[in-house]
């Protein structure tokens, strides 16, 4: 998987995890600054292709998105080979409503070309998050990297709770549309999905200090 943030000095490179670096030791000194182009300009680690391809596009094509996560989780991969929209059935599902998508359009196989970049970045207008069919789920903030961190987990466990439910073979009762905006206008925000991500982030700080190294 792979999260970006853009540079806030120098808006038209971000800042990724670095390729074959396992997420328990990504740190601070081995965290890769790259351009649109793919090149690395700062760090001694090599670039994703396919994570290149997908947030390059989109950082480039939404100069107003300041970082997007996406990553290969269990429930998350299992739900969007059903290239289905996530339905309103709890409060935490409406938090997306009417804010995601689902995209069709080369899920099926490694993103190394970017023409498949660009067809994810058309996506993202307007929307926090998208399910890309037989692929991922990806997710965007234009606040923050701990919202579209925080965006990524949410949508994960929405996912998760929807293929329980749907396991039962009983179909969920609805969040009605306007009971659903209500929340989302409440718990859907840039500003909660920063908010929720705090408690989340000193955990980190106090369990892995040695990823400020």
């Amino acid at each position: 998987g792979h999260l970006t943030v853009r540079d806030p000095e120098r808006p038209e490179l971000y800042w990724t995890n670095p390729m074959a670096v396992h997420f328990a030791q990504v740190k601070l000194s081995n965290l890769i600054l790259v351009d649109h182009a793919g090149t690395v300009i700062e760090g001694r680690h090599a670039v994703n292709r396919a994570g290149f391809v997908l947030h390059a596009a989109v950082h480039e094509a939404h100069p107003d998105i300041v970082a997007m996560c996406h990553a290969h989780t269990v429930q998350g991969v299992a739900y969007a080979s059903l290239g289905r929209l996530l339905p309103p059935i709890t409060q935490d599902a409406a938090a997306f409503f009417e804010g995601h998508v689902v995209i069709t359009d080369e899920g099926g196989k490694v993103a190394v070309e970017e023409a498949a970049g660009h067809h994810v970045a058309r996506a993202f207008q307007g929307v926090k998050a998208a399910i890309h069919q037989n692929h991922v789920l990806l997710t965007c903030s234009r606040h923050s990297i701990e919202a579209a961190a925080f965006w990524f987990i949410a949508l994960e466990r929405c996912c998760q709770q929807q293929l329980m439910i749907e396991a039962t073979g009983v179909s969920p009762k609805l969040v009605p549309p306007d009971k659903a905006r209500y929340s989302r206008e409440h718990v859907g925000s840039e500003y909660i999905g920063w908010l929720h991500f705090q408690p989340i982030y000193e955990r980190l700080v106090q369990t892995q200090p040695d990823m400020f190294e």
